[in-house]
């Protein structure tokens, strides 16, 4: 931080003049009021005086050999590290024109010789609090940029949060309504599979005692084609039987997604996870009017850790989703639109996910920006911009662990996080 940011230090002033009785006396008078004092007898020396130390304030004469004060001033103000430094103007120079020139590279104020010592220090002292004020305006403009973004995203966290409360509890609501009626046919087709069994039993001894039946009996035998009834009946009832535990399953995921009461710490399967979240988006996967059927690649090696596993879940939900976008639109006839999930544990203690497409890929520019909030190549109302900001909160504040991106443009996209094996501490 430079050194006019404290009020209260020793004010370090450059002066720069050609000629030596000028700079003692300027020395001399500014000395005398508590302030600290370099000489320069050129502009090449005051150039090279700034870079060695930044001073509070430049005292500039204007007509030097070489280089003036216009060109110095111009060169000042051309460099980041000295741009911001106060520039005065002191010389014999008296036209309007030289004054307006002066202001037009930069300097903040202009002095005549002969001056006068209150004069030059006034002014000296005036811009001086100028910039002291300036200093701590930039300083509050920074400190209320860096809340207003701490805010941003502690309320962009806060929706997503709720979000997914909300989505937790709605299926939650909807994996119990769907379970009772389940858990009725289920306990039922048991009973249902062995009464079939019994009446064909019973037609079929029937059959054998009664090997002429009436008439009546018979063309209703022929009506319903009855040997392919009694033949076809235990093979729907088994097709019921894998219909139903299907529906099992994938209550059983949603119960698992929603994670209602899993808000603490614990030790997981994150396959169980992943799974989960790949029935969630089942319905993304399959064939539609943009791409053929996205196949699922599954190289699974490592599987507990202790995390967060409602909050993991949403990266899942957002990594996937992210994928999927990205196969939109692949419909060539040589398309085959894949996502490639891998799990292992490294030398380090620590659980990594990959999740990789062979989409479109992702430029180097997106990259830098992928996990700023509310950043998104989306068209407008397709994506907020706070999936993988999210994400990536949790995946480094929450878990304490590292969410990265890498692509090809071309070739695909691939995000990987890895979280320790164990959390370090509770959040709090």
């Amino acid at each position: 931080m430079n050194s006019y940011l404290d009020h209260t230090s020793k004010k370090n002033i450059l002066v720069v003049d050609d000629t030596p009785d000028n700079l003692r006396l300027l020395s001399a008078m500014l000395t005398g009021q508590g302030y600290e004092v370099r000489k320069a007898l050129n502009g090449k020396l005051a150039l090279s005086a700034c870079q060695m130390l930044l001073p509070d304030i430049i005292l500039l004469d204007i007509s030097m050999p070489e280089m003036d004060g216009y060109e110095v001033c111009q060169q000042l103000k051309a460099s980041d590290r000295t741009k911001n430094v106060p520039v005065i103007f002191i010389s014999a120079l008296d036209h309007v024109l030289d004054k307006v020139r002066a202001f037009e590279v930069g300097g903040v104020d202009y002095i005549t010789k002969p001056f006068q010592s209150a004069e030059v220090i006034s002014r000296i002292e005036n811009h001086l609090n100028l910039r002291r004020l300036q200093t701590k305006l930039q300083e509050n403009n920074m400190q209320l940029s860096q809340a207003m973004e701490d805010l941003q995203k502690a309320q962009l966290h806060l929706i997503q949060n709720e979000k997914m409360a909300a989505l937790g509890q709605l299926v939650a609501g909807i994996a119990h309504e769907i379970n009772n009626p389940i858990s009725f046919i289920y306990g039922n087709l048991k009973y249902t599979s062995q009464y079939i069994k019994d009446l064909v039993a019973i037609i079929q001894v029937y059959q054998q005692e009664v090997p002429h039946p009436t008439n009546k009996i018979q063309q209703i035998i022929e009506e319903v084609d009855l040997n392919f009834v009694m033949n076809d009946v235990q093979s729907l009832v088994d097709a019921m039987n894998r219909g139903v535990d299907r529906i099992r399953g994938v209550v059983l995921s949603l119960q698992n997604f929603s994670r209602s009461d899993e808000a603490q710490l614990k030790q997981v399967d994150i396959h169980e996870g992943i799974d989960n979240t790949l029935v969630m988006l089942q319905h993304r996967l399959v064939t539609n009017k943009s791409r053929p059927t996205i196949e699922i690649h599954k190289d699974y090696r490592s599987s507990v850790v202790t995390c967060y596993p409602s909050q993991l879940n949403q990266v899942f939900m957002h990594l996937l989703n992210n994928a999927i976008d990205a196969l939109e639109g692949e419909r060539q006839a040589e398309s085959h639109p894949q996502i490639r999930i891998s799990t292992e544990m490294t030398a380090n203690n620590t659980v990594k996910v990959c999740v990789a497409d062979n989409g479109k890929g992702i430029t180097e520019q997106v990259i830098s920006r992928v996990f700023d909030p509310f950043f998104t190549t989306k068209p407008v109302g397709q994506g907020t911009g706070l999936g993988l900001s999210i994400s990536y909160q949790i995946i480094v504040q929450k878990h304490q662990g590292k969410l990265t991106c890498h692509s090809i443009p071309s070739q695909g996209s691939e995000f990987i996080i890895e979280i320790p094996l164990h959390q370090s501490c509770p959040d709090t």
